[in-house]
């Protein structure tokens, strides 16, 4: 599989370059395309998209209302996607002391791929201001500018720093999350999920309390709480637990837990089975989730929780389950050789494990 930094290769940049010519005739195409492409290969994904919006400063007027005026010229011939977010990464690199102007067009250009790492910079810079912004858009008729207004507040949005001021006061970005929380775009309704699920790491009660305020019996809200307390219900959070009618009191029992097998090489699949027996004289009903164990490079144990099925299980009841793990290196995860744990996890309690070696033929 190709490392998504390639997406910045010497293909796009050609195009890119090109696109840009075509907006401004004073545009120096070959000048460009030479400083963009300089120790290209060194750069990782991030890097190269920050050095071409700063190799757009160099290439573009100084003026930054003209600059901003080739690049939505632009934009529409560029592709769609995560290097449109070189459109956003020049607002926020030198658009700060246009403040209003530079609103406006991180509104479109988030409609070409997103604009939410660059909006961050304007929430660090003055969080208040751009705040109210967002909070308007929050109420836009396009969905991936009400996207922004969620994602782009996140406390804790990945690749991005951390917005302090939301994780010490969650209810900052509550006007936002009401205006959004029966939004009919899943893309958008995605973005309010997540951010409540990064306010429950940090203010799970506060999170709690605000999505019990609210209509689950709605569709569209009830999907968003559900996903939203994703992380809570795994940790067995009875609170969470609760507003989905989850049994707090399980009883049952976990028999015949076996693996296919006691050793594995780097690539494989593992296949474990086992059964859950109801011990309760009423319906339980249960999420029940898997958790792989796996070494770091330090040999401690990290460990990842994946989703398997909720269901109802009946008194007396005998369910009996399948899971099939793949276990092979990629962007997100690197394996390393050693023992693993596979456990079986009812409403965020342990019920048993299991344990296999991983070997890494070199």
């Amino acid at each position: 599989m190709e490392p998504l930094k390639e997406m910045f290769n010497r293909d796009f940049y050609r195009h890119f370059a090109d696109v840009f010519a075509a907006a401004d005739k004073k545009f120096d195409r070959n000048g460009f395309y030479k400083d963009v492409t300089d120790q290209l290969e060194t750069r990782e994904l991030n890097g190269r998209l920050r050095h071409t919006a700063m190799m757009l400063g160099k290439h573009l007027p100084g003026d930054y209302k003209k600059a901003v005026a080739v690049l939505q010229k632009a934009a529409p011939s560029l592709k769609t996607g995560y290097t449109a977010l070189v459109l956003p990464d020049f607002v926020a690199l030198y658009g700060k002391d246009h403040f209003d102007l530079s609103m406006e067009v991180l509104q479109y250009f988030t409609t070409l791929g997103s604009a939410e790492f660059a909006i961050r910079e304007f929430l660090k810079a003055d969080f208040a201001r751009t705040l109210t912004v967002m909070k308007k858009w929050a109420r836009h008729d396009d969905h991936h500018v009400r996207r922004l207004a969620s994602e782009g507040s996140r406390p804790r949005l990945p690749w991005s720093f951390k917005l302090d001021a939301v994780i010490k006061d969650p209810s900052l970005t509550r006007d936002i999350l009401e205006s959004l929380k029966t939004d009919e775009t899943l893309y958008v309704r995605k973005s309010v999920a997540n951010h409540l699920n990064d306010i429950s790491k940090d203010n799970s009660a506060y999170m709690l309390q605000l999505v019990k305020g609210w209509d689950t019996q709605h569709p569209h809200t009830g999907w968003i709480i559900k996903h939203a307390s994703r992380t809570l219900i795994k940790k067995g959070d009875k609170d969470s637990l609760s507003v989905f009618n989850f049994e707090k009191q399980v009883k049952i029992k976990l028999a015949q837990f076996k693996l296919s097998a006691a050793v594995i090489r780097l690539g494989d699949a593992l296949t474990f089975t086992f059964q859950l027996k109801s011990e309760k004289t009423s319906p339980q009903k249960l999420v029940i989730d898997y958790v792989v164990h796996y070494p770091k490079s330090s040999g401690e144990l990290s460990q990842k929780v994946f989703k398997l099925k909720e269901l109802t299980l009946q008194p007396g009841e005998l369910l009996s389950f399948s899971k099939k793990q793949v276990f092979k290196d990629m962007t997100t995860r690197k394996h390393y050789a050693g023992k693993h744990l596979i456990s079986i996890q009812v409403n965020g309690k342990i019920y048993g494990e299991q344990a296999f070696q991983l070997k890494i033929m070199s």
